[in-house]
């Protein structure tokens, strides 16, 4: 599975998130520096040809929908995010995490409750 770009994912978070669409409902979904439509389109036909997405054609107008789930996505993106940048140790994410107080105590219990419920 090839890595997208900034802008891919974010086209990507919102065809996950309408399940189908054509280019000018993900236009329609960019609140913030929004590209023009050809641009748009032509990242689209890019997330295509990478594998990320799919087309039902109707007439001119293509429909798109994803073939990579989000989860098989993100299953991905963390662990060669936790390879590169935390040698491979769930542990050192969470230390980060922690040490730069994004998690709470609380939410540590809760993620043991979780580990412990699973064993």
């Amino acid at each position: 599975m090839q890595k997208l770009t900034n802008k891919e994912e974010e086209i990507m978070q919102i065809i996950w998130k309408l399940k189908k669409a054509f280019v000018k409902d993900v236009m329609a979904e960019i609140k913030d520096d929004q590209p023009h439509y050809n641009t748009l389109s032509t990242i689209i036909r890019n997330l295509e040809e990478k594998g990320f997405v799919s087309h039902n054609a109707y007439g001119n107008t293509h429909q798109y929908f994803p073939v990579v789930q989000i989860e098989e996505y993100r299953e991905k993106f963390m662990n060669t995010a936790i390879e590169n940048y935390f040698n491979s140790s769930y542990k050192n994410l969470v230390s980060f995490f922690a040490e730069e107080d994004k998690i709470s105590a609380e939410e540590l219990r809760e993620i043991l409750e979780i580990i412990e419920k699973k064993h």
